[in-house]
């Protein structure tokens, strides 16, 4: 996706119409950020922690850099739009600082509420999760069908269609995602295995 990004602003910045805008700045903060996310990722540990017979996903290094730098990039460019005149007399480039700046402060805070500030911890019996607004779900092990990958993380489903998603860059999220994974397995053995006893 890093890649495609990058070469769909190279060409933009060959086109007459956008061709006054900064894209190869642009083009060189996708491949600087990407490259800062692949440094992250090595140092992302596997592990969950264990809190009082509880295991618990954490926030990774690679999710707080990319909540507070969007956060930080998205203020800068709004004062640098609002307040320093950049990009004045062009009404062009000041709307697309300005979208930018929005798409950035959303993005931000999009990914704050979906994986910092939420809290997935499982234990023997059953998986929690608990939204940054408080809510909470509960998955009996028993009850999972499937773990899967969605477009929002990895999904653990039950066979009523409750679900939990939570953030493939957690600290742990390989671990709960082999356990889920393992866990479903289970369940769909034990239930072939009750529908073919007579």
């Amino acid at each position: 996706m890093p890649l495609v990004l990058i070469t769909v602003l190279l060409v933009l910045k060959h086109v007459p119409a956008t061709q006054h805008l900064p894209l190869a700045r642009g083009a060189g903060i996708v491949a600087f950020g990407y490259a800062a996310f692949l440094a992250m990722r090595l140092m992302q540990d596997e592990k969950a922690m264990f809190v009082d017979g509880w295991s618990e996903l954490q926030p990774s290094m690679v999710e707080y850099f990319t909540v507070y730098g969007a956060g930080a990039l998205s203020l800068l460019l709004m004062f640098a739009v609002t307040f320093q005149g950049w990009y004045a007399g062009d009404p062009g480039s000041v709307l697309t600082a300005f979208l930018a700046s929005v798409t950035l402060g959303f993005g931000a805070v999009a990914i704050g509420m979906t994986s910092i500030f939420v809290r997935v911890r499982w234990n023997h019996r059953e998986l929690e999760y608990r939204s940054a607004l408080g809510r909470e779900k509960r998955i009996a092990w028993s009850d999972v069908k499937s773990c899967r990958p969605s477009w929002r993380g990895v999904a653990v489903t039950t066979h009523d269609r409750r679900r939990i998603t939570f953030s493939q860059f957690n600290s742990g999220a390989a671990e709960l995602a082999r356990h889920a994974t393992n866990r479903a397995r289970r369940n769909l053995e034990t239930a072939t295995k009750a529908f073919a006893s007579p």
